[in-house]
């Protein structure tokens, strides 16, 4: 075991996918897994201020009413948590893969950047608890946690489906360089058919790094088709998605190019929203 990944799960129908999809990381990069649901401050009960909501003296047996119920809501909520994590775990247990659970108060953000550091992969569902209401829009934190992590971030999509073919999307910047060592050095992706493509211009330079990009992937012994393709990033890779030929996407979460606004600015997210595969997003 040389270690661990972070699965956030929130009781949403994305997180048995999430589950999945940890199981398949796990198994295939050989790390144990720490399932984490966080309550947040308001269903956890924490700083609730009601005195200042209503007044008090005459008022005061409701207040003290409020406080009963709010207590009690606190309650139902870590028990809900821990139901959700029990479940979580009995998906997991069958692998046998060494798995944690761990219920958290306060806010998401904090407690996924408490526990990053010593992460490989961090695991979140596309959408949360609200998915069935509302399918076209993304979960309320998962924009935060974009923009938040430092690690690998996985975005697992509704359900799982068996991966044989990656795409990898490539346009010269850092972080999509690190998206290429990170795939380089995972054994998740050893056998896997991995096609590495840059969308823009044919320029010297895109086929210099796209050569760049393969040569590293070749030397760890990883066999990847690549390719220089002509149009608009997200319309290209999103074809490219929505033809059936790959069932994961790997990407650098910011660039210097078009795919730099795809994923730090309101594309992105759109990205994210279309895209009916699973994402690696490295930064």
């Amino acid at each position: 075991m040389t270690g661990r990944i972070i699965a956030l799960v929130d009781g949403s129908t994305y997180s048995k996918s999430v589950c999945e999809h940890a199981a398949w990381i796990a198994r295939g990069g050989d790390y144990g897994v720490d399932l984490l649901h966080v309550l947040g401050r308001r269903e956890g009960g924490a700083g609730t201020d009601l005195s200042g909501a209503i007044a008090l003296g005459a008022r005061s047996a409701l207040l003290a009413e409020l406080s009963s119920l709010d207590e009690q809501r606190a309650k139902l909520a870590v028990r809900r948590g821990r139901a959700i994590l029990e479940d979580a775990k009995a998906l997991l247990d069958p692998s046998g893969l060494p798995v944690s659970a761990q219920l958290r108060h306060g806010d998401l953000i904090e407690a996924i950047c408490e526990r990053e550091g010593g992460a490989e992969i961090i695991l979140i569902g596309k959408r949360g608890e609200a998915a069935d209401f509302a399918k076209g829009h993304l979960g309320s934190n998962l924009e935060r946690v974009v923009r938040a992590v430092t690690k690998p971030l996985f975005i697992a999509s509704r359900a799982f489906r068996p991966i044989e073919r990656v795409l990898v999307a490539y346009d010269g910047s850092a972080s999509a360089m690190r998206a290429i060592e990170h795939v380089s050095r995972s054994p998740l992706y050893a056998g896997l058919g991995l096609r590495v493509v840059t969308v823009g211009a044919a320029t010297e330079t895109a086929r210099k790094r796209l050569g760049d990009a393969a040569a590293t992937l070749s030397a760890a012994g990883i066999a990847a088709d690549s390719e220089l393709l002509p149009g608009e990033p997200e319309d290209t890779l999103a074809r490219l998605v929505d033809e059936g030929q790959f069932q994961h996407l790997v990407m650098g979460a910011s660039g210097h190019s078009r795919l730099r606004s795809l994923f730090v600015g309101s594309t992105s997210l759109e990205m994210i929203r279309t895209c009916k595969v699973p994402i690696l997003l490295v930064r």
